[in-house]
């Protein structure tokens, strides 16, 4: 048993060839900054050629100011603060039930062929249509939050590491069990780093989507978080808030899909070393 980190380089050769994701160029630094450029240009001269009112279409400017404002008060790092703490947390969640699970049924198909009916039949109740239950039930504090971010973002990360693992060849699990490798070892050297890839999408989607089930519940009673944010904003037409609200859910988004995406190329670093 212990020989099999001697074999790994056998197993190594075997393995199918890693996709390997591209990397930023110069162009992605500079193309970057000149498309959101063209947005906000194309943005202000549709307010002023379109002679809308503030509180239907803002201009950038307008919606720069309130954001400064926001920020200056501490009013949108509060809210902020309360989506991060329930879109993490219910991530977190799922991400270690969605590997857990996942990685059972990969392995055990009377589990898949017992819980995928369950699972496929839960897919078809939009999250928004029990997200009023949810909260009714939890009530409109964290845990209602968190149970709603945790529900929508478990299924991408379960099929991911499904897929991932199903994709690996039989070959070299037997190849690994002839080297006298355990289980854990098979984990650690052939499953994990063949699967990081597939993995990491769904982990990267998954971060989307959970903050997308903190707004919802924030939507449907929540005091705090930017989705309160929008609801409060909105019953005072304060549309340039409602902007703010926004572009801080997109720079949230943006944020842990580059932070997933330097963790699974520094995973990937670390495991070729």
């Amino acid at each position: 048993m212990h020989s099999f980190p001697l074999q790994r380089q056998a197993v190594d050769s075997a393995a199918p060839p890693r996709p390997r994701r591209p990397r930023w160029g110069t162009w992605h630094w500079v193309g970057l900054p000149l498309v959101l450029l063209g947005l906000l240009l194309g943005w202000q001269l549709l307010v002023t050629l379109g002679g809308y009112r503030p509180f239907i279409l803002p201009g950038p400017g307008l919606v720069a100011e309130r954001f400064v404002a926001a920020l200056q008060s501490g009013l949108l790092w509060r809210h902020t603060s309360a989506t991060m703490t329930a879109a993490l947390g219910g991530f977190g969640i799922a991400l270690l039930l969605g590997l857990l699970l996942g990685y059972c049924l990969a392995h055990v198909p009377l589990l898949e062929r017992a819980i995928t009916p369950v699972l496929a039949a839960s897919q078809a109740i939009p999250i928004i249509a029990i997200a009023p239950l949810i909260i009714l039930w939890f009530g409109p504090g964290l845990s209602g939050k968190l149970l709603i971010a945790t529900l929508i973002t478990f299924l991408p990360i379960l099929l991911a590491t499904v897929v991932a693992l199903r994709s690996i060849p039989r070959e070299l699990r037997e190849m690994a069990l002839i080297s006298g490798a355990s289980r854990w070892q098979i984990l650690r050297y052939v499953e994990a780093p063949l699967s990081v890839p597939v993995i990491f999408a769904g982990i990267r989607t998954g971060l989307a989507l959970a903050t997308t089930g903190a707004v919802v519940g924030e939507f449907v009673a929540g005091r705090e978080g930017l989705g309160a944010m929008i609801n409060i904003a909105r019953g005072l037409f304060d549309t340039p808030l409602i902007f703010v609200a926004l572009i801080t859910l997109a720079l949230i988004t943006l944020s842990l899909y580059l932070a997933a995406t330097l963790l699974e190329r520094a995973l990937m670093r670390w495991d070729e070393v």
